[in-house]
């Protein structure tokens, strides 16, 4: 009995960090081979804006890749983008301002890989 109290305790207790942690969406662009410089810095410029133009939005950074490893097949670029929580990444996904910026994006995109966490300690 004392340790299924002390596993729902735990349990709790997780629970609760986890509710008030911050959500995180973090997003690698891979470019197609095809797209020029100009084309990736509207793309750039475009995702920096989205992120001002939705109101669930609670920080913001990008930058692209520097590491000496070679291990980021071919993805350049990274975008992290935070959330109080899972409910502000369901209001930021199907929002206009963030439709609009896939369709901009999509003609110059190969490939994209898209993690979503709960931040910890």
């Amino acid at each position: 009995m004392k340790s299924l109290l002390l596993a729902l305790l735990l349990t709790m207790t997780s629970t609760a960090i986890s509710a008030d942690a911050p959500y995180r969406h973090v997003v690698f662009f891979k470019f197609k081979d095809g797209a020029t410089p100009e084309q990736v810095q509207v793309v750039e410029k475009a995702f920096v804006e989205l992120a001002g133009k939705i109101e669930t939005v609670r920080g913001f950074e990008w930058g692209t890749n520097v590491s000496p490893e070679g291990k980021n097949d071919g993805f350049t670029h990274c975008f992290f983008v935070t959330f109080a929580d899972k409910a502000g990444l369901e209001v930021y996904l199907p929002h206009p301002e963030h439709k609009a910026f896939v369709a901009k994006l999509r003609p110059v995109l190969e490939k994209v890989c898209v993690l979503d966490y709960v931040a910890r300690d």
